[in-house]
């Protein structure tokens, strides 16, 4: 069964088209960004052929995926003949609310909750929705899977999800903790589990997706039970260009001294703090690694900052479970930065790792034990897959097995 999945952003489309028949294929991926932008570009990749690269004006969404479907039925760079081949699309959406606590079926009362979350998610959940109504008009009738976000973290419980604010603002406009990253957390952790023969519904696991964009969450017996980030993806970890945790009267403060509008303070909180805001240098973790060796003080200050941070909330969920029986690592800087997972388990010898410093060494994109065999508790860099797990799901639930 060949299955499209699209993650439509604001002004990107990312894609993978895979062959879900027994085995799991991917026949194509690629990248569409700067849409609504002069000189839009695309990045094409087909299995077994080289990169393919389009520039040319793409005015909206839905213009974007009718050019994704020409390349992937183009003679030269496609994978299949005609865009009747796809028997299925699922779409990566950013938030589900309290409506949807599993991936499902795409039908008018299902677009009508993704609308209704766009408070919830302004930059991301119109995207979303575009991409759906998009396929609707290019491929009519074609069945439609949404996976959400935040659907893996609607086990937390209340006394994880609420804040300590007047109850009748959650009945009213349902702010709480909702977290992120759900799709990666729950799929590393059970893949993780597959590698060490271990019941994922059985034991304690903390998930590190360490990137530009950073969560931790706390999975117990299969199910989450806390995760960093809360009402927007700006909470927790410190990241690329969000400050992460903050103390809600620094915010009043500063805008109050900068003559800040909501406007403005959103900018400073998502687009410049964090790892950009404390270096002054950049938010790619490779050039502060790079500029720390070379003694810039504060490149060092924003890594010992992020590490810091990650080394509490993995102390804080072994507390908040009881003990922890796996950690693991996935995302673009947990799954290449071997020096961040060496600052960050060099600490964690209390809750039982015995870490392996040559097994980490060097280690860049692969799946891999990097405790020593006796360790107490386990630790994995594991390679993410959110797309897979979207196809995956998309799959099931077409097919009634979900």
């Amino acid at each position: 069964m060949k299955i499209l999945v699209l993650n439509c952003g604001s002004s990107s489309i990312k894609y993978q088209l895979l062959d879900l028949n027994g085995e799991e294929n991917l026949l194509a991926k690629g990248l569409l960004e700067r849409i609504g932008i002069n000189n839009s570009e695309l990045i094409h990749k087909a299995a077994g052929k080289e990169k393919y690269k389009i520039v040319q004006d793409v005015p909206d969404h839905t213009v974007g995926i009718n050019l994704i479907l020409k390349v992937l039925t183009s003679k030269e760079y496609g994978v299949i003949h005609t865009v009747n081949e796809i028997q299925a699309v699922g779409h990566r959406v950013a938030h589900g609310g309290e409506h949807f606590k599993k991936s499902t079926l795409v039908d008018k009362k299902v677009k009508q909750g993704i609308e209704e979350c766009i408070e919830l998610a302004p930059l991301h959940n119109p995207a979303n929705l575009k991409g759906i109504m998009s396929m609707e008009k290019l491929i009519p009738g074609i069945p439609q899977v949404a996976v959400f976000d935040t659907s893996f973290h609607q086990t937390m419980p209340a006394y994880s999800y609420l804040y300590g604010l007047p109850y009748s603002l959650y009945e009213k406009y349902k702010v709480r903790r909702y977290g992120f990253h759900g799709t990666s957390h729950k799929y590393v952790a059970q893949k993780a589990c597959n590698i060490l023969d271990l019941d994922f519904e059985k034991i304690k696991i903390v998930t590190c997706h360490l990137g530009n964009g950073a969560s931790v969450a706390a999975i117990k017996n299969g199910k989450s039970l806390d995760t960093s980030m809360g009402f927007t993806p700006v909470d927790g970890l410190i990241m690329g260009t969000r400050c992460g945790s903050i103390d809600p009267g620094a915010i009043l403060y500063l805008a109050k001294k900068e003559h800040l509008n909501l406007e403005g303070v959103n900018k400073l909180i998502n687009k410049e703090s964090g790892m950009v805001g404390i270096s002054g240098i950049s938010s790619d973790m490779r050039d502060l690694e790079d500029a720390a060796k070379k003694g810039n003080e504060r490149a060092k200050l924003a890594l010992d900052m992020f590490n810091f941070r990650v080394v509490k909330h993995i102390g804080a969920y072994s507390a908040a479970m009881g003990g922890i029986d796996l950690i693991v690592f996935t995302g673009g800087i947990g799954e290449n930065s071997s020096f961040v997972r060496k600052e960050v388990c060099s600490k964690l010898g209390f809750i039982g790792v015995d870490f392996d410093y040559d097994k980490n060494e060097g280690l860049r994109g692969k799946d891999a034990i990097i405790t020593k065999p006796d360790s107490k508790t386990k630790v994995m860099v594991i390679t993410t897959n959110e797309e897979l797990v979207i196809a995956r799901d998309t799959y099931n639930i077409v097919n009634g097995k979900l």
